[in-house]
């Protein structure tokens, strides 16, 4: 009876969370925005994502533009991996973290990484874009965004590259806010951006420095005083003007301007540019065009109690001003800089770091599941699943086995549909078949994830467990043995030979 125990643990989970038991739990999410100007990624990339640093982040949000999207690069790209994807991928996976989301349009791209114990629970993932590029038909400019609920809570993030030049402060915005108006979602409860609990904004926003000349930005630079510029940022001049800028919030921008810089150097650009006639020496003024701003939903306004009928008020605003009593959602930036060490592109890297304290709405993934007894390539093996939630299942719904530190959702070993393979169920406890022939015959640490259709997400992973090297294709000198230190196939061979 050890579901049905489990089935009553989810259920007096959910009545702990709704009597208001719970206490709030904090994450920490690393968020990383870089116009890195066609550029290939560089061969190392933990101090952009601080590695080092004794607290780990829950989530990785990487937000880049200007990723190169060359014919022949961006066709290979959609087949395979584009290079910083999988760089990213390639360095987060054997920290288990997992690729949830990602999408690209042309040179903007967004990746979404989790940690995997906090994969089931990250649900209602949508992606979408906006081109603004070339009267709104170019991908060059424009936004992504990631949409999802993290335990409940309603969060998207959105990668924005938005027009060029001095002189087009108010373009920017109008561009903005029709990202902000065009982008839909198939969501009830948060179609629209503005809707979600927490946004985050990002990305190469390329808003200038105006009226300061070269000489005292330069200066204001050297000496740290970087206040003196704050007034003259167009970004916070909009934000005067602009009720739906207000309501972003920003960190002090206590660093250096990200932006230009002559390539591989930390020199603010010195280059002459050609014009029609002659070479002329203007340069382009340092600017903070890389920004990382969030907005958090305001609380629902409490009900009109002059109305005459309170009862005819918005549903909707009840239903949120109760989450928001039940569940609040806290989030504090804990830090807000440069990463002045990368110079492959004329851009520097920006990254926001910050703690969300929310209580969880849900605590129980939808489904537990597990391997049956051992496994190998020698026998045909059973997966045992059991659901602890109501969710909608559909004959779309599949197993995934996956090497632990596996990449990303689509990074199985194999895969089996759970309904066309079920080969014993009740209400409680059901089994799918998994054949011998689908077993990798080298075997390893795995896990099992189940994928739900409906949901478009993992809702379930299991503990890790060994899958046994085959001793069928030992014996027939298949696969290679470890023999005093050194790879040597089964029959004796020296593979080096």
């Amino acid at each position: 009876m050890e579901e049905t125990e489990e089935q009553s643990d989810a259920q007096q989970s959910d009545l702990s969370l709704k009597k208001g038991n719970h206490k709030g739990d904090s994450f920490r999410l690393h968020i990383v925005t870089w116009n890195v100007a066609t550029a290939d990624p560089p061969d190392d990339v933990s101090l952009l994502l601080h590695l080092n640093s004794p607290k780990s982040p829950d989530l990785y949000v990487i937000g880049l533009q200007e990723v190169y999207s060359g014919p022949l690069r961006f066709v290979s790209d959609i087949v395979f991996d584009d290079p910083w994807s999988h760089l990213f991928m390639s360095t987060l996976a054997p920290l288990s973290y997992v690729k949830v989301s990602s999408i690209r349009m042309q040179g903007l791209l967004l990746l979404f990484f989790s940690k995997m114990e906090h994969v089931p629970f990250i649900r209602d993932i949508q992606a979408t874009y906006t081109r603004t590029g070339i009267f709104g038909y170019w991908g060059n400019k424009g936004g992504v965004s990631i949409r999802l609920s993290f335990y409940g809570h309603m969060l998207c993030f959105l990668n924005c590259h938005l027009a060029a030049h001095m002189k087009y402060a108010t373009e920017r915005v109008d561009e903005f806010e029709y990202i902000m108006d065009t982008q839909m979602f198939n969501c009830t409860k948060a179609p629209r951006i503005i809707d979600h609990r927490l946004v985050f904004w990002f990305g190469d926003l390329n808003f200038r420095i105006q009226d300061h000349g070269m000489h005292f930005v330069r200066s204001c630079i050297n000496n740290q005083t970087y206040s003196l510029l704050w007034s003259q940022d167009q970004l916070t001049m909009m934000k005067k003007k602009e009720q739906l800028l207000q309501e972003f919030e920003e960190g002090p921008l206590d660093f250096k301007p990200t932006y230009k810089f002559d390539l591989n150097s930390d020199t603010y650009d010195s280059r002459l540019y050609r014009t029609w006639f002659a070479f002329n020496g203007k340069k382009r003024k340092p600017a903070w065009t890389d920004r990382i701003l969030w907005r958090l939903q305001p609380k629902a306004s409490p009900p009109d109690e002059s109305s005459e009928d309170v009862s005819t008020q918005e549903p909707t605003v009840a239903e949120q001003r109760e989450e928001d009593e039940e569940f609040p959602l806290k989030i504090k930036q804990d830090l807000y800089t440069s990463k002045m060490e990368y110079s492959i592109s004329d851009h520097k890297p920006v990254i926001g770091i910050f703690s969300l304290e929310l209580r969880k709405m849900y605590e129980i993934p939808l489904v537990r599941l597990r391997a049956e007894g051992d496994w190998s390539a020698d026998i045909d093996a059973m997966v045992v699943y059991s659901p602890l939630q109501p969710f909608p299942s559909s004959s779309w719904d599949w197993i995934g086995l996956y090497m632990v530190g596996f990449t990303s959702m689509s990074d199985y070993i194999t895969y089996t549909w759970v309904k066309d393979d079920e080969v014993a169920f009740n209400e409680e406890l059901m089994q799918v078949y998994v054949s011998k022939e689908e077993i990798p015959v080298r075997g390893g640490e795995c896990v099992l994830c189940y994928y739900s259709s409906a949901l478009q997400c993992i809702i379930g992973i299991s503990e890790p467990f060994k899958v046994h090297e085959s001793k069928v294709a030992v014996e027939e000198g298949l696969v290679p043995e470890k023999i005093n230190g050194l790879n040597r196939t089964a029959g004796g061979e020296d593979v080096w030979n």
